[in-house]
């Protein structure tokens, strides 16, 4: 891998890349400078003058994920350095970087991990054929055939690939296809909150920035918007230089490569890669300087701007006058034949899937919150409403919850409208959509977490239930209002993107060589803070302004997609809720638990660098019985004969494996299905092969009362036998009916001789049952006992007609297991009163 990036770039080339980086931070220095005086002057503007959009009715949060941690798991990484497999412990903090360590134990030592890994710019792919098909772009010349396979050969059938068009790609593996849906989405995320890497606090280096990059590529004749206007500044500044480079160096190198196709693309990553990193660490170096230079004239600047400013803002009116004499006409002849006809249909793109979007985010909330109702209901207490108030703090920055909301903004398409508009892909827009529901997510959450607090404080806690449910009204009151100030301020956003840079592109040819006249009518002390250029800009964004907003306007009127019309304005209308805003986050663990904070939702947390202190987890590890994780780093990955087919991972893969091993407090149920589990749990029975011809395919109906070990009651409501081959036992050794029940549900004294009249009554039932077939063969039931939750049974919706669901629990040391069958104890227990144990 090195002698091939050396050969191609020697010291002559890597000259070259040098004077080409240095010559673009050049221009673009020039362009951040001037831009960041017009930005302090808008800034200072705003300042002084106020104003601003509709007051947000939810609370924010400064660092909703102070001491936590995302995600940590072993993932299987592929080594270019040997181009062999190795299992690896991957961690991601809370700055959303991934973290690859030799081993676990690395991790919790604080040791440097391997590779740290920034996702800006990334695409999570989960299939080797889009991967291919992303690769095949990067050298022209060099097409893959129809059915090939790339220069590297999964492990497995589960892939993640981080691909990126200049940086070096990284492949890795899982095991099974629910790791892989939940690696994904953590990597979606990484890869979502990365790119957003502009504060938007930062109100002048920010703005400055954006502009100037924008200033730098119209300048180069690119208008619309930007795939790779994404990551931090120096990241986005190496792309910008990245984008002109990447293509000539290319040309000039791709023709030399030698090898196959495979090894070919294989070669110009590795050289890609390493052209990448010289542009982004003379970037950095050059941005930081930058940076220092105009921050060193800030507080001057900021001086002569309040000492002058009525006199710049009397300056500006009248250089923009003048502009908007030339530009108007023009403007609105160009918006009334191209533009205003498209307006309506890119609304309509941009509104139906981002509405589902929010949609789902009120949907998602309302589902976690009902399930805190319906677990405090059957027998919560304080603690337990500390933890399940624990886990919904961190909803929003939970990739697989969350995951339904984001895909519905997925579905974004401007198919028809980009090619006119020159709009290069829709990721832009769907990025930003997807980063504000996860902030809207936590305002609720926030908000909610604030009022449920106050009102336990004033109400006591004696009614949780209708607390909560007072809350949780209050709460989607006021998202409703919130997500609907949002979104139409994003699609005015989205729009002005759209068409601001397409008509710029129509109108520069014939209003660009007029600006520069309009110069000599502005005086040389005000030349910092006005350019005819941003005027111009701003005239034509005025011409279009008006269209845009009675389009969105008139899509509220309709009310098609939840959205608020104007006139509704909802300022202070909950003044209490205000006040809370100042109140720090509400700590759940420490408040209704034991007063320990707890370590990590999935009992494995992540260390900070420096303080070695655990931080909570915000999505849980998955661990499957009979998978051969964890690896040692030292070993390769497994032998094909070791990874479980689909089939099997499917069969094992219900809810509670996937977290037996997370947690061993019991936990809020996810879903109906898992609700009704925990009220009909299932034991399997198991019979001889002796009584297969007898009681095979046939349910035994009893209806008797029976006491288990832990003293809950209950009856036995219906017996269906599962046969398996067992060895028969000698007459002496066969037991009696009664001692196989005492098996079954333990050896315990009955307490009353009820009781006693009630098991009596099964014992014959169950022999007449068995023995209908064949009176003289006696059939040893071999029980296992059902793990009982703790918990007193949930309330739901379903009928003592739903159909009981079958849980496996028979030892891992079994080759094979008959299809189970059923029984079913109807518990009679005082703390279970309807209740139905499903065997």
């Amino acid at each position: 891998m090195g002698d091939v990036v050396s050969s191609h770039l020697d010291e002559g080339k890597r000259e070259m890349i040098t004077v080409k980086t240095g010559d673009v931070m050049r221009q673009f220095s020039e362009v951040y400078k001037q831009q960041y005086t017009v930005a302090l002057f808008n800034c200072v503007r705003y300042e002084i003058e106020g104003g601003g959009g509709p007051q947000s009715q939810l609370l924010h949060r400064k660092d909703p994920l102070a001491g936590r941690s995302i995600f940590s798991g072993n993932l299987f990484q592929y080594l270019e350095e040997n181009r062999k497999w190795r299992n690896r412990f991957v961690s991601v903090p809370n700055n959303y970087s991934i973290n690859l360590y030799e081993s676990k134990s690395a991790h919790e030592r604080s040791l440097h991990p391997k590779v740290t890994i920034n996702c800006a710019g990334y695409k999570a792919l989960t299939s080797i054929e889009d991967y291919i098909e992303l690769i095949d772009t990067s050298l022209p010349d060099v097409k893959a055939k129809l059915g090939s396979s790339p220069f590297i050969r999964c492990a497995t059938q589960f892939p993640l690939i981080l691909w990126h068009p200049y940086a070096r790609h990284h492949y890795f593996c899982v095991m099974t296809e629910k790791e892989q849906q939940k690696w994904h989405a953590v990597l979606q995320d990484c890869v979502r909150h990365c790119n957003n890497g502009l504060p938007e606090d930062c109100t002048v280096q920010t703005p400055a920035f954006t502009d100037s990059v924008r200033l730098h590529r119209q300048a180069k004749g690119h208008y619309g918007t930007w795939d790779m206007m994404c990551g931090t500044p120096p990241q986005i500044l190496a792309n910008l230089v990245m984008e002109g480079l990447h293509p000539e160096l290319r040309n000039a190198i791709g023709p030399r490569l030698k090898g196959k196709m495979q090894q070919r693309q294989r070669d110009w990553m590795f050289i890609s890669d390493a052209v990448y990193r010289q542009v982004l660490a003379q970037t950095t170096n050059e941005y930081d300087t930058l940076l220092v230079t105009c921050n060193a004239q800030k507080v001057q600047l900021d001086t002569r701007l309040r000492t002058d400013m009525d006199q710049v803002i009397t300056s500006k009116e009248h250089v923009s006058s003048k502009i908007r004499a030339l530009v108007l006409p023009k403007a609105e002849s160009l918006l009334k034949r191209s533009v205003q006809p498209y307006i309506n249909s890119i609304l309509e793109a941009l509104m139906e899937p981002t509405s589902r979007g929010f949609a789902e985010v009120r949907d998602v909330f309302f589902r976690e919150v009902v399930d805190i109702s319906k677990n405090l209901l059957n027998g919560g207490d304080k603690e337990r409403l500390g933890e399940h108030m624990e886990r919904l703090s961190m909803l929003a920055f939970h990739p697989v919850k969350m995951k339904s909301c984001y895909d519905n903004v997925e579905e974004l398409n401007l198919e028809g409208l980009q090619q006119r508009f020159e709009v290069s892909s829709p990721s832009v827009f769907v990025s930003r959509a997807q980063i504000l529901m996860r902030e809207q997510m936590d305002n609720a959450v926030h908000t909610f977490e604030q009022l449920l607090q106050q009102s336990l404080a004033g109400q006591g806690e004696n009614d949780m239930c209708k607390i909560i449910q007072g809350c949780q009204d209050r709460v989607l009151k006021k998202y409703d209002y919130d997500s609907s100030t949002v979104r139409k301020k994003f699609f005015r956003e989205a729009l002005l993107q759209i068409i601001i840079p397409y008509m710029l592109q129509q109108l520069a040819p014939s209003c660009a060589p007029e600006l520069p006249r309009f110069k000599e009518l502005i005086f040389a002390d005000f030349s910092p803070f006005l350019l005819v250029e941003n005027i111009f800009e701003e005239v034509v964004l005025q011409s279009v302004t008006k269209d845009i907003m009675m389009a969105v306007k008139e899509a509220a009127v309709q009310r098609r997609h939840n959205l608020y019309r104007d006139s509704i304005v909802m300022t202070n209308s909950d003044p209490d809720l205000h006040a809370l805003g100042e109140n720090p986050p509400v700590d759940w663990a420490t408040k209704f638990g034991n007063g320990q904070p707890e370590v990590s939702l999935s009992g494995s947390g992540d260390f900070e660098g420096d303080s070695g202190k655990r931080r909570k987890q915000v999505v849980s590890m998955i661990q499957l019985d009979g998978v051969p994780l964890p690896y040692e780093s030292c070993l390769e990955v497994p032998g094909v004969e070791l990874i479980p087919e689909e089939d099997t991972v499917q069969s094992n893969d219900t809810e509670e494996q996937a977290q037996g091993n997370e947690c061993k407090e019991p936990k809020s149920p996810d879903s109906v299905e898992e609700i009704r589990d925990l009220i009909n749990p299932v034991m399997e029975v198991v019979l001889p092969e002796e009584a297969k011809s007898d009681v095979s395919n046939r349910s035994v109906p009893t209806l008797s009362s029976i006491t288990l070990e832990d003293g809950v009651h209950g009856e036995m409501s219906q017996v269906t036998p599962l046969v398996e081959d067992v060895p028969l036992e000698s007459p002496q050794e066969k037991k009696s009916p009664q001692s196989m029940l005492q098996q079954l549900v333990g050896n315990t004294k009955q307490e009353d001789d009820k009781e006693e009249a009630a098991i009596k009554s099964a014992i014959n039932e169950i022999e007449l049952a068995v023995q209908e077939g064949d009176g003289e063969q006696t059939t040893e039931v071999c029980a296992a006992k059902a793990d009982l939750s703790p918990q007193p049974p949930l309330a739901t919706d379903s009928t003592p007609n739903d159909h009981p669901q079958s849980v496996k629990d028979s030892p891992k040391s079994q080759d094979s297991l008959i299809e189970p069958v059923e029984v079913d104890i109807v518990l009679a227990a005082e703390e279970h009163p309807s209740a139905t144990l499903t065997l």
